[in-house]
């Protein structure tokens, strides 16, 4: 999915998950700023906060996270939840709402 909202935005760059990095930082030619976190290899939700992560949410720049609730007490106060999950092996469930 990020690969593809990426794309949208003018993004040209290698889109992958920051597995071991934690964060990767893509912009377009327009100077558009997407941050891609995932939040799987942190211990304490104080690690996101170490890093700095709430200026990064408060960039204004799009975020997207994966492993949302190692970290939900940092999000804004306002932002839109995307939850995709499996309902048979070839399908998937979406289901999105504005937090």
């Amino acid at each position: 999915m990020i690969k593809v909202v990426c794309s949208l935005l003018g993004i040209n760059d290698e889109t992958s998950s920051p597995t071991f990095s934690i964060i990767n930082e893509y912009r377009s030619k327009e100077g558009i700023s997407v941050f891609h976190f995932d939040f799987y290899r942190l211990v304490k939700e104080t690690e996101a906060y170490d890093m700095g992560v709430e200026e990064y949410f408060d960039s204004g720049s799009y975020c997207f996270v994966e492993w949302p609730e190692k970290v939900e007490s940092l999000f804004p106060l306002h932002y839109l939840k995307i939850k995709i999950s499996k309902n048979t092996a070839t399908t998937r469930i979406i289901e999105y709402a504005l937090v």
